[in-house]
């Protein structure tokens, strides 16, 4: 069968095939002749449904069609043909003669004692949860096929399509029919600021016309709560409605909760009264309700020492009865907003369950226990679309500078001062950036700002020894000289519009810059004449001067606790005097991230949605709403594709920011009410040499893991390195040793290539400073992770960081990020997608910052996704994908071209059509088993299991307040309690089928957890071999790096690691890092002092030295 007829062959054509006509013969049309008499149905509830329940937050783009996507590529026939599939929701027709399963997306009939699979619903579109309704004439389903997931319903003689909901953006899952016929309850979901959430019940009619908004049955107990509510179950006789809730105290989602206690629990609602009772849970919960159609049984899901059995329960007796004990695990320590369970159904003689384990359909007797096998063949198609094709420069001769920072233009116009790599800058008109101080320090200099007349600059720097301090320098370049009284870390300088006072903020100590001299945070002001520092406020971001001298700050506030859990935060622009009193709020907003009032007060900017807006400020002492489509005010949007720095001229006639190393200013007057006016950009990217080593160096002696293609290893060989390029590799009789090279005897060493941490989370600065030693960064190359890339971080600050680290300014990884994440969850960091001209904007704003690639982040609809994925692919970026705890989003993420997918499939196991499916893709895979999703994780395994706080070299680089505070007391469980494994055998079917699979540590500890991750996918059936190619050329590939890195051959970086003995003989040898090469530099591991390329050493770092933090 072709790829068009898999997208746009109408499911009515596909009558056609005689066998499903013959699978549809003796059901349709059925009378309920034989069945127990509904409970009529009358939809009445207490609750009302508010505004926000109903607002759709983001409008679907109405020209964006899932099955034929505006992609400027074509998609591929996957082939399936399997007998096993994973993760498949099923039903047993009225009847009992059919069943209606999903996989992958498609909706199949099989008789009930199994069979050829005969295809009802396939397509591009996704769709899953098929329910026969009460007559069996037609089923409900989930389908994204409008662009998000929605209930529809099918006819199946005619193949006739009907919407029965039209959510765009709380949208719905688990539809189950009411025995009348006429109503179908689901699951609609929820969110917090966090894109996963919990889910309300909801009643809707079958027939109701577009825009039904349906009824809610079952609310969420609170706007703030996370946790699972959902899998709705009507009963056969229609009084009662089961659905399954967390059983855990407080509104935060927590991971992987202890299932051996009481994680979940199955509720049943009276329709009648309304009242509500806990039917089924207690220790190792209860989950996936299947009530019998005599209303005598409950069917349903529950562990018992870690593992998932199928249960049945008497409801007259409550006699709890376990009748299967392998069952697939179910997602009790993880998110379930499909369910936690697939669905499974009753015989209608209430005799039989049949549901699905181990990829195959089974049937099971209630009275014997008996278990058969129901088999089934799937041969058909899966339509495929190719991820962005991107090679990454690594490491160039020179870079363009792009992370330029604090771009401020002078009160005359004709300068402009920025920070860049560590330095101040200082650009006239025409002429090329000079640096602005002649101070000879290597400290990080930040954060100017000008005096009224323009001829002082003051500005901020850091110095990691003597912390942060405020300085000013003539706007004529020259050395600068300290204002500030005492150490501190300061950020958010800003200046009076008379020049006699300056404005900052205070940080707290931090583990991470320096913990002392960070006592009592807040605004501050000094006053310049007497140097007298006062405090302003405890509260507020980004403060400025206003109008009358006011102090006005951003204050983010909240109601709420827990990660996510305040659904009532806003942004207020706050205004006090000097001495902190006479507070006012002027502004509010719902996500404003930054506020800017113009000097004269007549206008205010605001950052949204990483979007810059211009509005006009009310009469003085009116408080009012912004936001992107606030009519109380005009508003306009002023930036096009996003904002940082934010500032106005000193007479407030003109509004300044960057995008990237873009300085852009806009009269604000003629460009808030003339659409004509057009911003002017000033360029200030620099080329910069790549820092690399002179001279030659010759590693002679060791044992050579090269990792490439044919995954050579040379037993006795020599690497020869010129400058940061790897020359020559051999035997040692091979390769000739020139007579000017540095050579290192390496005998009984091994060698292999430095290592890549594919999903690397962690700090590269605090706020706005960028410390000058990082140990997190170093950590991590000390512990071999010579390259990171972290899918989710702060602009501003990591591709400052790896500029910086690209110059030479600091040691540590190569640093490569996507930046902010395109994020789908209401919060301030949400990025609202609803055509592909906004995806570009994001893939643009990103890009024009140093991304590599984009982070496509738990959008709801799938639109939006297929959106993001084909503007990165038009900006020549990769896109990777959270995979969120979602099975049914990660098959679709694949489908539609991921680059690859982040974290662990949270089935845990996967069968051959996952395999299949996925080995025909080019969608990579970063399982990151450091946080697996379903239970105990690596990280957890290996604090069990080691020593961790006195690490022969991670103790050396990580405070001791960080690293002991983690890892000396610690979990402890059995074997089988750890899930990592478990996703490490899962991947280890998907690397042997050709997948790209990489390592993916988190930031979980920093730098040592790759090796837990390479640990534990040798646990998981992995060779150290194949195990280490997860760890270097995979994420290479993956990452478009493998013509530079990945592994030991002629013309690549030389990246490499020494070891003291041989990961291939036992990997937990992995760790036992000698040296370490990083662009042909090379550092001894212990204390990353240069060596033979250089005499760099380290500074001591702010815990060295003293006795209390060497106590192990």
């Amino acid at each position: 069968m072709s790829l068009t007829r898999i997208v746009k062959t109408s499911v009515g054509q596909r009558w056609r095939y005689l066998g499903l006509l013959l699978l549809l013969l003796g059901y349709i049309g059925m009378s309920s002749a034989g069945q127990p008499k509904p409970h009529t149905m009358s939809i009445t509830s207490t609750a009302t449904a508010t505004a926000d329940e109903i607002e759709d937050v983001q409008q679907p783009s109405t020209a964006w069609d899932i099955a034929d996507p505006d992609y400027s590529v074509t998609a591929s026939p996957a082939q399936i043909h399997t007998s096993t599939g994973t993760w498949m929701s099923l039903d047993v027709s009225p009847d009992g003669r059919q069943i209606v399963f999903d996989l992958l997306g498609d909706i199949y009939l099989l008789p009930i004692k199994g069979g050829q699979a005969v295809p009802v619903i396939e397509g591009i579109s996704w769709d899953i949860q098929p329910r026969f309704s009460p007559d069996g004439n037609s089923i409900a389903f989930t389908s994204d096929r409008d662009g998000g997931d929605n209930i529809w319903t099918m006819e199946l003689a005619s193949g006739t399509f009907r919407q029965v909901s039209f959510e765009s953006f709380r949208l719905l899952n688990n539809p189950t029919w009411h025995p009348e016929g006429n109503y179908i309850a689901a699951r609609k979901h929820f969110t917090t600021s966090r894109s996963l959430g919990t889910g309300e019940i909801w009643v809707y009619h079958v027939k109701g016309e577009e825009g039904a908004q349906g009824a809610p049955l079952v609310e969420r107990p609170s706007p703030n709560y996370q946790k699972e509510l959902g899998e709705p179950a009507y009963t056969a006789q229609g009084r009662h409605l089961y659905y399954t809730q967390s059983a855990t105290p407080g509104n935060t989602f927590i991971y992987r909760e202890d299932s051996n206690g009481a994680l979940f629990e199955i509720k049943r609602l009276d329709l009648a009264d309304g009242s509500t009772e806990v039917v089924a849970g207690g220790a190792g919960g209860a989950v996936r309700s299947a009530p019998s159609p005599d209303g005598a049984w409950l069917a349903y899901v529950k562990r018992v020492r870690a593992a998932s059995r199928l249960f049945i329960k008497n409801l007259q007796s409550q006699e709890e009865i376990m009748l299967v004990d392998d069952l697939d695990p179910d997602m009790q320590e993880t998110w379930g907003v499909y369910g936690l369970y697939p669905n499974m159904a009753w015989t209608p003689d209430s005799r039989s369950v049949v549901y699905w384990s181990q990829g195959q359909i089974w049937r099971v007797e209630r009275v014997t226990g008996k278990v058969a096998l129901i088999p089934f063949q799937v041969d058909n198609e899966r339509a495929i679309f190719p991820p962005p094709e991107v090679q990454v420069a690594v490491a160039p001769d020179q870079f363009p500078t792009k992370m330029v920072r604090f771009a401020q233009a002078s009160p005359s116009g004709e300068s402009i001062v920025f920070e860049s790599l560590g330095r101040l800058w200082l650009k006239n008109q025409g002429d090329a950036p000079r640096p602005l101080t002649k101070d000879k320090t290597q400290a990080h200099e930040y954060s100017p700002v000008w005096s009224s007349d323009g001829r002082k600059i003051y500005f901020l720097r850091w110095q990691d020894d003597q912390l942060g301090s405020i300085r000013v320098v003539s706007s004529r370049a020259g050395k600068s000289r300290e204002v500030s009284n005492s150490p501190g870390h300061y950020v958010d300088l800003a200046i009076s519009s008379d020049d006699k006072a300056l404005l900052y903020r205070r940080l707290p100590g931090s583990n991470m810059t320096h913990p002392d001299w960070g006592d009592n945070p807040g605004i501050y002001q000094l006053a310049l004449a007497t140097s007298v520092e006062t405090k302003v406020n405890q509260k507020g971001l980004h403060p400025h001067y206003g109008p009358d001298g006011r102090v006005y700050a951003l204050e983010r506030t909240w109601a709420g606790t827990g990660r996510g859990s305040d659904n009532s935060a806003q942004s207020n622009l706050i205004s006090m005097n000097p001495g902190g009193f006479d507070l006012m709020t002027h502004a509010s907003s719902e996500f404003a991230t930054d506020f800017r009032i113009s000097p004269n007060g007549r206008y205010l900017a605001f950052i949204e949605h990483f979007q810059l807006y211009l509005t006009v400020m009310p009469a003085q002492g009116l408080s009012f709403r912004v936001g992107p489509s606030s009519h109380s005010m005009p508003v306009k949007k002023v930036s096009e594709w996003g904002a940082d720095y934010v500032n106005f001229s000193k007479d407030g006639k003109t509004l300044n920011w960057s995008i990237g190393p873009e300085y852009k200013s806009v009269p604000v007057e003629s460009f808030l009410f003339d659409d004509e006016a057009q911003p002017s950009v000033v360029n200030l990217s620099q080329f910069v040499d790549f820092a690399k080593p002179s001279g030659t160096v010759a590693l002679v002696g060791g044992k050579i893991i090269t990792m490439d293609a044919d995954r050579s290893v040379i037993q006795s060989g020599v690497v020869l390195i010129r400058e940061n390029l790897i020359q020559q590799v051999g035997s040692i009789d091979e390769v000739t040793i020139p007579e000017h090279a540095s050579v290192m005897d390496i005998t009984g060493k091994v060698i292999m290539p430095g290592m890549i941490d594919a999903h690397a989370h962690g700090p590269y600065g605090r706020d706005q400073i960028i410390p000058q030693q990082n140990w997190s960064l170093l950590a991590h190359l000390a512990l071999g992770v010579t390259t990171v890339h972290n899918p989710s971080s702060r602009a501003n600050q990591v591709f400052a960081a790896a500029e910086y680290q690209k110059a030479g300014r600091i040691l540590g990884p190569r640093i490569f990020s996507t930046g902010e994440v395109i994020y789908g969850a209401k919060s301030t960091g949400f990025a609202p997608v609803d055509s592909l001209d906004d995806a570009l904007a994001h893939v643009n704003r990103l890009k024009a910052q140093g991304a590599i690639s984009v982070k496509n982040y738990n959008h709801p609809r799938r639109s939006q996704r297929q959106q993001v994925i084909e503007a990165a692919r038009r900006e020549d970026l990769l896109v990777v994908a959270e995979g969120a705890s979602l099975f049914h989003q990660d098959m679709n993420l694949i489908a539609d071209g991921s680059t690859g997918v982040e974290h662990n499939i949270p089935t845990l196991k996967i069968y051959d059509d996952v395999v299949q499916f996925w080995q025909q893709s080019s969608t990579g895979y970063t399982p990151t088993l450091v946080v697996t999703y379903g239970g105990l994780t690596s990280e957890d395994y290996y604090y069990q299991d080691t020593e961790v706080w006195k690490h022969h070299l991670l103790a050396n680089f990580v405070p001791p307040t960080e690293l002991q505070a983690r890892s000396v007391r610690r979990i402890m469980a059995p074997e089988e309690d750890f899930r990592d494994d478990d996703s490490a055998a899962a991947a280890k079917l998907l690397l042997e089928a050709g997948v790209t699979v990489n390592t993916g540590a988190h930031g979980q500890r920093e730098g040592l957890a790759t090796h837990w991750e390479l640990w534990s996918f040798v646990r998981g059936g992995m060779s150290p071999m194949q195990a280490l190619s997860l760890a270097t050329v995979n994420p290479a590939r993956y990452l478009g790096m493998d013509q530079e890195l990945g592994s030991i051959e002629e013309g690549k970086l030389a990246d490499l690691l020494v070891l003291d003995a041989d990961p291939l003989e036992n990997i937990r040898h992995s760790d036992r890092i000698h040296w370490v090469v990083i662009n042909g530099r090379i550092f001894t591991a212990s204390n990353l002092n240069e060596t033979v390329t250089g005499g760099a050493k380290l500074k001591p770092l702010w815990w060295y030295g003293k006795p209390q933090y060497e106590i192990r």
